[in-house]
């Protein structure tokens, strides 16, 4: 227990699930997250990462190091790839915002999770969605990527259960599909 100075008492101090936001700490936003319109009030100090999870119920988007180093929060802000644990959510307000959740599905895969599939660049899974998401905005911006290129881009992404090889030759085979030539 802390002693506050001033009055001499006792401090207990709170836990972050014990802390009530007043009204002043809370603000109304509105995002659009993969084509749908998400209206809440929100804590101003609720990270984008923890927005998404929660308040659109979008569970893609993964929580790693909360400090922006590993890259599994990777989502695109407005078409540029961002870590959403790194931004408040109230800094999106009314802006476009695409997870994981819209790149495919089951029936139906993105180029892109198909070459992820075909080259085993995934084990457990964790951070593959931050890994998608950026190696989508990567591969819009250079279509023609060296593999040198490709393990620059990686190097925001940490994963501990390949050796990355994989995720490499997914990346090299998902440029060629997207550009149509695969």
């Amino acid at each position: 227990m802390k002693r506050g100075r001033a009055e001499g008492r006792t401090i207990k101090p709170r836990r972050n699930s014990e802390r009530v936001a007043s009204p002043a700490e809370r603000a109304q936003i509105t995002l659009t997250i993969n084509g749908t319109r998400h209206t809440a009030d929100v804590e101003v100090r609720k990270t984008l990462a923890d927005f998404i999870r929660e308040e659109a119920g979008l569970t893609g988007t993964h929580l790693g190091c909360e400090h922006g180093v590993c890259g599994a929060c990777t989502i695109h802000l407005d078409g540029q790839a961002v870590r959403s644990c790194l931004m408040f959510a109230v800094q999106a307000q009314g802006a476009e915002i695409t997870t994981v959740e819209s790149l495919g599905t089951p029936e139906r895969l993105h180029p892109l999770q198909e070459a992820f599939r075909d080259h085993h660049g995934l084990q457990c899974g964790f951070c593959t969605p931050g890994i998608l998401m950026s190696t989508l905005a990567f591969l819009r911006e250079s279509p023609h990527p060296s593999d040198e290129q490709i393990r620059e881009v990686l190097s925001g992404n940490l994963c501990r259960c390949t050796g990355y090889q994989g995720i490499v030759a997914a990346v090299r085979d998902a440029a060629r599909r997207m550009r149509g030539t695969a």
